[in-house]
């Protein structure tokens, strides 16, 4: 007899609310229906009523822990409009930057993802070491999170040559403690009993489901912006992207703690090879055109578009986070397994919430509905919902 299970919209397992409703016979879930749609902040629109440089600033806080990726990629778009070249020594700091934040990503999934299977001493080990990471942020840009390092033409802030010492000590004791973390997780027979051949992604739904980041590489496909279409510092150094073939909950932990070493190794390089000179371009105005930008996040591809008219102002700015990719993979992942699994299947894939919304519909080719069309309904069914329950 099928039944549904409900996860969300509010799980402890989810930082974020997003509604699966499973449906089960017995413990076994047979298929997944998933609702999204709980949050949703109007950045694309909101960026359409800020000037260039102050984008940046905006698409930070479309999430905490890619609070570099977004702009990362923002910057690139308005860069690729405005045909600007970008400093190399900028290049190589956001390179840097890009590189600290896929650990800092990697480590607070891989801490979530202990404390989800209930393996509470991988959770305190990772988090420990995840925190004097955020200190190094702080050290060289001020803030431990939403870092304002990115803008168009290069970077605002500089890496001072006095704290090359300071970083190459972090990554050798990071160093270290990853080898500790991947043994840990790779070598214990609890961990691999509750994770290896759970939640199979296989190759061919990766690719059906255009799956990114350690998702699809956890996969078997092959797929890694920095290395498909390499941008600033990543074709000027020596790294190697993780591909695991056995598409399960395990290899995707696999892939993310061995791309911690290759994060190391990529930084280590930019400190070495780091060159002198200026750290932007001055960019007096951004000409009618557009242009997109593509940057590897720790989830995977964030892409985003702006269009310009000539003004001070995007007439238009689209963004696209993994997650939004990544998620309804669930829907093959999932199937098959037990509901204690699902859980953690879903929670796999490293989902961001607040990335993934959007609400956005055309018809004929043009928008359906404007800003205060999608007010006036939300008003209509909050009535509706009143009526409906009114005691």
């Amino acid at each position: 007899m099928k039944r549904i299970v409900p996860i969300g919209p509010y799980h402890p397992l989810q930082e974020e609310p997003e509604f699966f409703k499973l449906i089960v016979e017995g413990e076994k879930v047979i298929d997944l229906e998933i609702n999204i749609g709980y949050n949703h902040r109007g950045h694309e629109f909101i960026a359409q009523k800020l000037t260039w440089d102050q984008i940046p600033f905006l698409v930070e806080r479309i999430c905490g822990i890619c609070s570099d990726s977004h702009p990362y990629a923002c910057v690139m778009a308005i860069e690729d409009a405005a045909h600007i070249e970008v400093p190399l020594r900028a290049q190589y700091i956001r390179t840097i930057i890009g590189e600290l934040e896929r650990i800092h990503s990697h480590y607070l999934w891989l801490g979530l993802a202990g404390h989800f299977i209930g393996y509470n001493t991988v959770w305190m080990w990772v988090w420990r070491y995840r925190e004097p990471l955020l200190d190094l942020f702080e050290l060289i840009m001020g803030n431990r999170n939403h870092y304002a390092i990115n803008k168009a033409g290069g970077a605002r802030r500089d890496i001072l040559p006095e704290d090359y010492p300071k970083i190459e000590k972090y990554l050798d004791l990071l160093e270290e403690k990853n080898t500790m973390f991947t043994k840990a997780v790779l070598d214990d027979p609890v961990i691999r009993a509750r994770l290896e051949g759970v939640g199979i992604l296989s190759r061919e739904d990766a690719v059906a489901y255009a799956v990114l980041g350690p998702t699809a590489r956890g996969s078997g496909y092959a797929i890694d912006v920095r290395k498909d279409e390499p941008y600033d510092a990543y074709d000027k150094i020596s790294w190697d992207m993780i591909v695991c073939e056995e598409g399960d909950v395990l290899a995707k932990a696999k892939v993310r703690l061995l791309e911690c070493f290759e994060s190391i190794k990529i930084v280590r390089q930019c400190l070495k090879n780091m060159p002198d000179g200026p750290i932007e371009n001055r960019v007096e105005e951004i000409p009618a055109g557009e242009g997109i930008g593509r940057h590897e996040a720790p989830r995977g591809e964030v892409f985003h578009y702006v269009r310009s008219d000539g003004s001070n102002y995007p007439i238009r700015h689209k963004i696209r986070a993994p997650s939004f990719m990544n998620i309804p993979s669930n829907e093959v992942a999932v199937r098959g397994y037990s509901i204690a699994d699902a859980a953690l299947v879903l929670a796999a894939v490293d989902p961001c919430y607040c990335c993934t919304e959007r609400t956005v519909v055309y018809e004929d080719r043009k928008p359906k509905y404007s800003g205060a069309d999608l007010l006036r309904l939300s008003w209509q069914k909050t009535e509706t919902l009143r009526r409906r329950y009114k005691r």
